[in-house]
């Protein structure tokens, strides 16, 4: 079953085209990792996907709900861990209150964080913000959750515990799209990866097709990478 369809997807920003006649689709329990340099439309590819953005042409078909995590959490600053996590299942699904603070608490419990329920997220790591956007998502019980760059805004020291969530739920059989500069763990996670460049899907495969590709122009690209680290 495929939970999503994107169909010659285009979007310009002031008449410059960032998407060019994109088109892929991601299949239940399916991990796809978007990989590319900056500035080559990954995460405007993930807006449009999830309708953050309105793109100028093309159809996207979804197969059930959507779930997203921020680069910047994007918590509210006003309301405790545990209350960031059921203001969206009770306001806007209307679900039972008592069953949402159970679920709350037992998403709080898998990541690591049962005793931060009443904190406040100027209280918490960066590394536990995500991981409380991460519940967040999760307690509204998307069918497929999509990550735009979830460790960027972390230092390097608290990238592995996000890595790490993210890779549990995709042993869970969780459907996701990640967009990612982790190349070690794009390889990892991922059943298939896209390589975007200058707007285009430049290469996709599996793992193995996509990094072990004579492709020149992606030997570079993680040839250059790997030398950053």
């Amino acid at each position: 079953m495929n939970l999503l369809e994107m169909r010659h997807i285009r979007k310009s920003f002031d008449g410059v085209e960032v998407l060019k006649d994109i088109s892929l689709t991601v299949k239940e329990g399916e991990v796809l990792g978007i990989i590319g340099p900056s500035g080559s439309g990954k995460s405007t590819l993930l807006r449009c996907a999830t309708k953050l953005e309105t793109y100028d042409a093309g159809e996207v078909t979804y197969g059930g709900s959507v779930g997203l995590v921020f680069q910047n959490f994007n918590l509210f600053p006003h309301f405790s861990v545990l209350k960031n996590i059921m203001d969206a299942p009770i306001r806007v699904q209307k679900r039972n209150r008592a069953e949402v603070k159970q679920e709350a608490e037992e998403l709080l419990e898998k990541m690591g964080l049962k005793d931060k329920a009443n904190a406040y997220p100027c209280q918490l790591s960066g590394g536990q913000q995500q991981r409380v956007s991460i519940a967040r998502a999760l307690a509204m019980k998307p069918d497929i959750l999509f990550f735009d760059e979830p460790t960027s805004a972390l230092d390097p020291e608290l990238t592995g515990e996000i890595l790490k969530v993210i890779r549990q739920l995709a042993q869970e059989k969780m459907t996701m799209v990640i967009v990612t500069h982790e190349m070690d763990f794009a390889k990892h996670v991922s059943d298939h990866i896209i390589f975007m460049e200058e707007g285009y899907i430049a290469l996709e495969g599996s793992p193995e097709e996509v990094f072990e590709s004579s492709n020149a122009r992606i030997q570079e690209f993680l040839g250059r990478f790997s030398k950053n680290r």
